[in-house]
This record gives C-alpha cells, sequence and structure tokens, in this order.
C-alpha cells in the first residue's frame, strides 16, 4: 500500500507535524497546493488540516478530489487550539462531507497560536472571536495566544498509520495462503 501525508497551512503548526509524521512513519509530505502532489499515486492519506473560525481549511480540496478520496484509506488530523471532542467533532460535520467522515480515522492534535505572526487580518478576527467568547479560557487563548505543539501526541497517528499498512501485508500473505490452498487442492 503506498502512504503519503499531505496537509495544508499557513503558519507551521499542521506542517511541522506532517513532518514527525514523515519521520516516525517514512511517507512522503507533499502540501496539497504543491505540483509535485498527485493523488492517484497513492492508496492511502493521511491528511493534515488547520482549523480557523471553526473551519477546516482544506475542506475545499477535500470536497474538489471527494470521488478520488472515497477509494483509499484515510486518515485526518486536525491542528488547532481545541482538545478532541464534541465542539471540534461539530466543526467537522459543518466541514466536510458526511461520506467522507464516514470513511475516515480522526485524530485531534493540538497546534500554537503566535499572534506576532499572524496576518492583521487574523488578529484582528481572533480578537473580535476572543469577544463572542463566552469562555473565559478560551477567549484567554484567543487574546494571549497558545503553544500545545507536541511531538508525542502523534503516537497515535503514527499506530494508525502503520496498521493500514500491517492490515494491508496481512491481506495480500491470506490471499497468497490462499491461492496456493486452492492449487494444492486443485492438484489433488
Amino acid at each position: 500500500m503506498k502512504c503519503a501525508i499531505v496537509f495544508t497551512g499557513t503558519y507551521g503548526s499542521t506542517k511541522q507535524y506532517a513532518q514527525w509524521l514523515a519521520e516516525k512513519t517514512g511517507f512522503p509530505v507533499f502540501d496539497v497546493r504543491s505540483s509535485d502532489f498527485n493523488l492517484a499515486s497513492f492508496d492511502a492519506l493521511i491528511i493534515g488540516t488547520p482549523v480557523y473560525y471553526y473551519k477546516l481549511v482544506i475542506a475545499p480540496w477535500i470536497r474538489r478530489n471527494l470521488t478520488s478520496l472515497q477509494s483509499k484509506k484515510i486518515i485526518l488530523f486536525t491542528v488547532s487550539g481545541a482538545p478532541g471532542g464534541s465542539i471540534l467533532d461539530g466543526w467537522i460535520s459543518e466541514s466536510l462531507p458526511p461520506e467522507f467522515i464516514a470513511s475516515m480515522q480522526h485524530f485531534a492534535l493540538r497546534g500554537r497560536m503566535d499572534l506576532k505572526r499572524l496576518s492583521f487580518f487574523h488578529r484582528m478576527m481572533i480578537k473580535i472571536g476572543g469577544l463572542l467568547n463566552s469562555d473565559p479560557d478560551a477567549r484567554k487563548e484567543e487574546w494571549e495566544g497558545f503553544d500545545y505543539m507536541d511531538r508525542d501526541s502523534i503516537a497515535p497517528v503514527v499506530e494508525a498509520a502503520l496498521a493500514l499498512q500491517s492490515t494491508e501485508i496481512d491481506c495480500a500473505q491470506d490471499q497468497i495462503s490462499d491461492q496456493g490452498s486452492s492449487q494444492l487442492q486443485t492438484a489433488r
């Protein structure tokens, strides 16, 4: 099974996680905006996306490529300030087609927001969002930034990715065994 890690992002957290995953799995890494990436070349994808303003940034790319993606094994990792749970699940449901969600595994990774690195537009949107946020802890993070980047948090993603390969190998070995058994029975 040929696997790749693809991502999109702006400020570097998602790219950093993609690179860490590549180091652990040996899979190639591509930005989905790169002309070097050929979706048809891979059987399985680990897809990484930041979450901005309660939306998955990679959602338009997924919708454009939905037909091709439906034939692939998919692991999705999201990068945001929000931990995994019902709020993040709701954002995913609002961003992605239900048929894509039903066929993927999802992992929530915590990211980083350095207000000094944000564009003026993003800083203003974050400040406005903070004003509207009723959760005082989340409001503080939106106004001051945060850094939850954690290399060790990719372990479950790595395990799932390697299990995909292992399953494919097991299936191939079963097919070889089945062919050997049927050839043996035919010879009798």
